[in-house]
């Protein structure tokens, strides 16, 4: 479910961010476990993305880069997914390369640390703006 908190851009790209095409499904999480606290920074990142739209290049941008980290199978790096049965919103900093030089999750946990380190450094195509925050909602 998507809150109001995102602007029209940010939801329709989580509605087709949700649940990366990639991700396996959850096994062997406890179904006790405790919801992670939010990350306060996140939303402040989420307004820096929601800030480059309307805009179509960086709709386009948001199609391309959701095919690449699809691809490459990005969020398989360091079995993060069965880290926690939450789901984990990432927003990632591209430089002007495309590389990624910061990142920001919705909350904290070994989860997020885990795909925070699985998204550090990776050089996604060159954005049509830098810096470029790109968010990826992961199961």
């Amino acid at each position: 479910m998507v809150k109001q908190l995102f602007g029209p851009a940010a939801i329709a790209t989580l509605a087709l961010l949700a649940g990366c095409q990639t991700a396996p499904q959850q096994g062997g999480t406890s179904r006790d476990e405790a919801p992670p606290p939010a990350n306060p920074a996140f939303a402040g990142r989420m307004a820096k993305f929601n800030a480059q739209f309307p805009s179509d290049k960086a709709t386009r941008y948001e199609d391309v880069s959701l095919k690449f980290n699809n691809e490459k199978k990005l969020d398989e790096r360091g079995n993060c997914h069965d880290k926690s049965k939450y789901p984990v919103t990432i927003v990632l900093t591209l430089d002007a390369d495309g590389k990624v030089t910061d990142s920001v999750t919705d909350v904290s946990n070994a989860k997020a640390e885990c795909f925070r380190k699985a998204y550090a450094g990776v050089q996604f195509p060159k954005p049509p703006v830098a810096p470029y925050f790109k968010p990826i909602q992961l199961r």
